[in-house]
């Protein structure tokens, strides 16, 4: 059932992006007067179609191979390979008969619609719930995975600065790209002494490995009580907001982890507990019980939300760090620093990052991602998609004339190649990593 819910939500998530993105070329083609034939989700190739149907001269439809769809624009060179009607004199609503500056803003609209959606989703997302991180300076310290071990971090270790930038906030400062990535210097707090570590240009090699959390994860220190949970063993014994807890069962704890290994160990069993209230010293009990929890929280949480015009540059921000992140990972690959079976994820991998439970959160989030990364892929220069084509208009718009149609029909074909090793690559690597 698990794999079942991954899949189905990959498969409409791809299928909202792939219908936006050809909605752009399509609306846009409309406005000029440009003639479209055909308007798929997925593939129709060899001519088998799952479901169709003609409206206003398009036919709309469901092909059955599901690696992305496609509008059919009259008078273009395109995946179709449909040369037929290149041969006639060019007719006034065909694509080739249009200004290259019309043309280019067809071929652009795919790319423009996706970046709106993702601007949009990541806009909306930060409105309705804001941004929550925990305090870094309030942490007891982190407890390093294999990557951070690796890296020569230790238990107990606070991050003060990256890059000589304040870490205030634990996922916001830690925990990102730049981070992850290797592109950076940790000024860190060890034993009342500060040390430099200086993160590895080939780190994200090992987080493809392990995933991010096996870098650090927060150590909390056992602060002020924050909230008591209605009906919970912590109200029934009369533990109230601003208590300081100190001991268990006469065991001293300064670490909420360490407090929580020792309810754990009493479970069943009554617990008494050593608190500080004001200038108080107080001991309070609970009654046994087989709950390993006691009804609390004194997690160091800040939490902060946005109006609706706040949250607008957030959404901008955040849609666009997405593009970045690509560059800068492509980046690693044409330096050598990463591997490109490590940094790239086909179809199995995205399925793996939605999870096999419906979390509406996380599955627009990456909605987002994935609508800002399909920008970013079709707008790379390879022919076949978009950015190939803007190349050709491009050079079309500097030379005053266009490129020959068997040029356009040979680098299609090459493009067309360049991708199936793409997803064949892809595909897998996803496999072998399964």
């Amino acid at each position: 059932m698990g794999t079942l819910v991954m899949v189905g939500q990959v498969i409409l998530a791809l299928s909202i992006l792939i219908i936006l993105h050809e909605l752009g070329h399509f609306l846009a083609a409309r406005a000029f007067g440009i003639k479209v034939e055909k308007f798929y989700l997925f593939f129709d190739a060899w001519g088998v179609k799952l479901f169709k149907f003609k409206y206003k001269d398009c036919e709309y439809g469901i092909g059955w191979l599901p690696l992305g769809g496609y509008v059919k624009i009259a008078g273009m060179v395109d995946e179709s390979m449909d040369t037929e009607q290149l041969k006639e004199e060019p007719k006034p609503w065909e694509f080739r008969s249009k200004p290259a500056w019309q043309r280019l803003i067809v071929m652009l609209g795919g790319i423009i619609v996706n970046v709106i959606v993702g601007i949009l989703v990541f806009w909306m997302l930060v409105f309705k719930y804001g941004d929550s991180d925990f305090d870094n300076t309030k942490l007891w310290g982190v407890k390093p995975g294999i990557i951070g071990e690796k890296i020569g971090l230790k238990e107990g270790d606070k991050i003060l600065s990256v890059n000589g930038n304040p870490a205030n906030l634990f996922m916001k400062d830690l925990m990102t790209s730049e981070v992850l990535m290797g592109d950076a210097v940790l000024e860190v707090e060890r034993q009342g002494q500060t040390v430099d570590i200086t993160l590895p240009s080939t780190m994200l090699n090992d987080v493809a490995d392990h995933k991010k959390n096996e870098f650090v994860t927060p150590i909390f220190k056992m602060l002020p009580v924050d909230t008591v949970a209605e009906d919970t063993r912590a109200e029934k014994m009369g533990l109230k907001k601003g208590d300081s807890i100190i001991a268990i069962n006469g065991v001293m704890v300064e670490r909420l982890d360490e407090f929580q290994n020792e309810v754990a160990k009493n479970k069943g069993k009554e617990i008494k507990l050593d608190i500080i209230r004001g200038t108080d010293s107080l001991q309070l009990v609970a009654a046994a019980d087989t709950s390993s929890k006691l009804g609390f929280s004194n997690l160091p949480v800040v939490m902060r939300e946005y109006s609706f015009s706040e949250s607008l540059p957030l959404g901008v921000s955040k849609a666009f760090s997405v593009i970045t992140d690509n560059i800068k990972g492509f980046g690693k690959i044409f330096k050598g620093e990463v591997r490109a079976d490590k940094a790239l994820s086909g179809p199995v991998g995205i399925a793996k990052m939605f999870g096999d439970e419906v979390d509406w959160t996380r599955f627009w989030n990456l909605v987002g991602v994935l609508s800002m990364a399909l920008a970013f892929m079709n707008l790379l220069p390879i022919p076949a998609l978009d950015g190939g084509h803007v190349v050709f208009l491009l050079v079309e718009m500097i030379q005053g004339k266009p490129l020959s149609d068997k040029f356009l029909e040979t680098a299609q074909m090459i493009g067309f190649f360049i991708l199936i090793a793409l997803m064949l690559f892809t595909f897998g690597n996803d496999i072998i990593k399964w």
